[in-house]
């Protein structure tokens, strides 16, 4: 039964599944999609010196992260789907093997043309947090789930900011092919733990692939929370990626004058706002999303307002980057809480049009920040993202609110 607000459909519950989710197992799997996330992005404290060792323009070299994104999107529409289909451990576990092959082959690139071939692909497979995060959800008490995923979205989270801190030290110390041979290495091992670790979880559906995918079709079209989250989340994480994407070039330049060390410690400035994953995931649960998903895109813009007008200095830098980090993990977690309740047998496909729609948006963010450095430098970035801040405050406010005529 479907009911009246936009915001809060539900459709039959699924008999709950047996699987153990041990405070144990939740950890694991909030290590297991830090790691994972972390190999789409490394790259960004590193793209200067991949430039430099490539002889490409700023601009240029910026394409290994958006390809990156690129490839990560087409997997969570063409894989992830596939976590309500076949058996998921199983599923997890040949993608994390693809993805350390991946990652070696980026190490190992010769030209620019393969670097960019290589990381196309390393997206595609680094979909598993995307697996792991509806199995979860799957696995969760309904009382629980918002906490349940709010843990493994901190642990994401930290793998997304850390990874930048991790990427621009040793980028800095032992060249960027150093930082992808480490994160294949660390792929294989995540596997054979995974391999011994992870639960068994079969799902539901039983159709063909091609009806799986026309799903999708359905399951948006006739779910207007579900399109308002996604293009809430697709928005502002374009925000974020203007921001990440551009952050390594304008540290190396005045006032600052840092190195990609430097500017990979900024993720680890920023790993504070994985703080207010778990406090957002229980705000869910009690106080419903629609009150966190707002006071994450308010706190978005403030973020915003402080880069555009301190981060020339470097105290508004920080506060910067803090707020909006908070910001947007508050808005994620609660737009992930929100669908997970619509159809509890389709999390998976749920998870794949929300997040496949989130990275559109952090592809076009990381395009549309590169373009905006080169043209018009920092002010040309900070415009660009509050626009895209703005864009989602206003879907979130307006959008699917008036019944149709």
């Amino acid at each position: 039964m479907l009911s009246t607000s936009p915001d809060t459909p539900t459709i039959s519950t699924p008999p709950h599944s047996t699987a153990p989710l041990t405070p144990a197992l939740v950890w694991l799997m909030a290590v297991a999609c830090g790691l994972v996330v972390a190999n789409i992005y490394y790259n960004q404290p590193l793209l200067a010196d991949i430039g430099r060792e490539f002889g490409l323009s700023d601009s240029r070299a910026s394409l290994v992260a958006t390809l990156t994104q690129v490839g990560y999107t087409l997997g969570l529409f063409f894989v992830v789907p596939l976590g309500d289909k076949l058996e998921r451990k199983r599923l997890i576990l040949l993608l994390l093997v693809c993805a350390a092959a991946a990652m070696a082959g980026a190490a190992l690139a010769p030209t620019f043309a393969l670097l960019i071939g290589t990381s196309l692909l390393l997206g595609i497979f680094s979909a598993v947090p995307q697996l792991l995060v509806p199995m979860a959800a799957h696995l969760a008490a309904d009382a629980d789930r918002g906490r349940v995923v709010g843990k493994i979205m901190s642990g994401l989270l930290i793998g997304i900011l850390l990874s930048r801190t991790l990427s621009g030290y040793i980028g800095a110390h032992g060249g960027w092919r150093l930082v992808f041979g480490m994160g294949s290495g660390a792929m294989l091992l995540l596997a054979l733990v995974l391999a011994l670790k992870l639960p068994r979880d079969q799902p539901q559906f039983s159709g063909s692939y091609g009806s799986l995918m026309k799903s999708l079709a359905t399951l948006t079209r006739t779910l207007p929370a579900l399109r308002k989250s996604a293009l809430t989340g697709g928005l502002l994480f374009a925000s974020f990626s203007v921001f990440w994407t551009t952050l390594v070039f304008f540290l190396e330049g005045s006032p600052y004058f840092y190195k990609s060390d430097v500017a990979g410690f900024f993720g680890l400035i920023g790993a504070l706002g994985a703080l207010a994953a778990p406090l957002a995931g229980k705000s869910a649960d009690t106080r419903g999303p629609a009150y966190a998903i707002s006071i994450g895109l308010l706190l978005s813009l403030a973020a915003y307002l402080v880069l555009a007008f301190g981060g020339y200095y470097l105290v508004g830098l920080v506060v910067g980057v803090v707020v909006l980090d908070i910001g947007v993990q508050v808005t994620h977690i609660s737009n992930q809480s929100r669908i997970f309740s619509l159809v509890p047998e389709a999390r998976s496909r749920l998870n794949t049009i929300y997040m496949t729609t989130y990275f559109i948006g952090g592809s076009l963010g990381s395009l549309v920040g590169g373009t905006a450095w080169a043209r018009y430098q920092w002010p040309g970035v900070c415009a660009v993202g509050l626009s895209f801040v703005t864009a989602a405050y206003l879907v979130n406010r307006f959008y699917g609110n008036a019944p149709r005529a």
